[in-house]
């Protein structure tokens, strides 16, 4: 069973480039991927912040046994009893879903893999999940299979490979309804998006770290 899996963290005042670096210079993720304990690994960061991105192959792995190297100069996130670094991002949008290991495996070389923040308006966060999920569950239309949504608070982190792959998904979908618009423009994800200071709406893309695939690494 393939777990997809992202999360968000913060880097020390000034520890940036230093956590940046020994992420960079980390071989234990790239053991994992090659071992077939990952799948895909990446990590990217934006804004004084780090994310990580990485699919489970073989059990369940904590963001710090994947991304240890980063330990020492990541900030404690508030909010447990136990200090911790890593805050996960809950899955709030896919198109596809892994089937088994050989659905999931890419048939076709990967260019870029790409991570992308925005921001939604606090108010506008239940309906931007339920359009979605009605979206996702219903099949309504399809579109890239490798990309997802998280969310933490109002940020949205989005994962993508290119060039896209768009397939049905395996999986059946969860619902029976009917309720996504015929024209997707009709939700209006536009009222939905925090603008940037640029006036951008939507994703913007962020910066890459490292992106590791299984079937990319040499013995």
């Amino acid at each position: 069973m393939i777990e997809r899996f992202m999360y968000r963290a913060a880097w020390k005042d000034g520890r940036q480039e230093d956590g940046i670096a020994a992420l960079q210079q980390d071989e234990y993720v790239i053991g994992l991927v090659k071992q077939g304990r990952l799948m895909t690994a990446a990590a990217f960061y934006w804004n004084q912040q780090a994310f990580l991105y990485y699919e489970c192959m073989d059990g369940r792995l904590a963001p710090e046994e994947v991304a240890g190297a980063a330990e020492p100069y990541l900030k404690d996130w508030p909010g447990q009893t136990e200090p911790r670094k890593w805050i996960r991002m809950m899955d709030v949008f896919h198109f596809n879903e892994p089937a088994d290991t050989e659905h999931w495996l890419r048939k076709l070389p990967v260019e870029k893999r790409v991570g992308r923040v925005a921001h939604l308006k606090p108010e506008m966060i239940g309906s931007y999940v339920y359009y979605h999920y009605q979206l996702q569950e219903e099949r309504a239309f399809f579109g890239p299979k490798y990309e997802i949504i998280g969310i933490h608070e109002n940020l949205l982190f989005g994962y993508q490979e290119f060039p896209n792959v768009t397939e049905e998904p395996v999986v059946p979908g969860r619902l029976r309804t009917k309720g996504t618009p015929e024209n997707w423009n009709d939700s209006r994800m536009d009222l939905h998006f925090q603008p940037w200071e640029d006036g951008h709406l939507y994703f913007k893309p962020i910066e890459g770290i490292y992106a590791y695939y299984i079937g990319e690494m040499a013995d």
